[in-house]
């Protein structure tokens, strides 16, 4: 599916957009991590932690801590008795470079049960390299690996904006499956599918999605999760 070519200045000027790479990372050593949902403490259910940009934060919801599809996804957890929760550790306007600064605070707060991975959107509208996004999110599974137990890994694919071209968009696209055959990793083709370019499912920004559309991007994740929890 693909997002349309009129949502490019919503994308650079909001959430899902922010700064330089050079500006990210140094917001990304500081700000960006007290902006992440801190994991809870008391609670000694396994972590299902979410890494993840402003589609995953939240951005422009009234109430991101209950209506941002990684909470509907504990919902769906808890109503089918599966004893796991979910952190919410999306930022705004962060990229690849910026998750990866992250993902040693992120694992060293408690027991991950399972990383899901959604980045690179911030990258594509910046025109970066496929490939070194594609390193970047593979450093991160990298360093996942190391923890021991590791986490089961899950990555959620995105698109480009069609105006770099089709061979940008190609090339981008192939980043998530790729890495997922790379690393025995969980595949969510596209985040936004049935959401992206449906005017009634984003909110005046054209991008990110209102409350209707998390519901949607819960379900599209859900398949998956289910499956990994199961077998938990």
């Amino acid at each position: 599916m693909i997002v349309r070519y009129g949502m490019l200045a919503a994308l650079v000027t909001t959430g899902c957009s922010g700064a330089r790479d050079s500006e990210l990372a140094k917001r990304d050593s500081g700000a960006v991590r007290a902006a992440a949902s801190p994991l809870p403490s008391p609670d000694s259910r396994p972590a299902i932690v979410f890494l993840g940009t402003s589609l995953t934060a939240g951005y422009g919801l009234r109430e991101p801590a209950t209506q941002a599809y990684p909470a509907l996804l504990q919902a769906k957890l808890d109503s089918a008795g599966r004893l796991f929760r979910v952190v919410n550790a999306g930022v705004s306007g962060e990229s690849s470079a910026g998750a990866l600064s992250r993902i040693d605070w992120l694992l060293g707060r408690d027991r991950v049960a399972i990383l899901v991975v959604e980045t690179g959107a911030n990258d594509g509208l910046r025109g970066q390299d496929p490939d070194s996004v594609r390193g970047r999110i593979q450093a991160i599974f990298d360093r996942a690996r190391r923890d021991d137990p590791p986490p089961r890994l899950v990555v959620v694919g995105m698109e480009a904006l069609p105006n770099l071209g089709q061979s940008y968009v190609t090339r981008f696209r192939a980043i998530y499956p790729a890495v997922a055959r790379a690393n025995d990793a969980a595949l969510v083709p596209f985040l936004l599918a049935g959401v992206a370019g449906v005017d009634s499912l984003n909110q005046d920004d054209g991008i990110h999605p209102t409350a209707a559309g998390h519901r949607i991007l819960a379900a599209n994740v859900w398949p998956v999760l289910e499956a990994l929890t199961r077998r938990q």
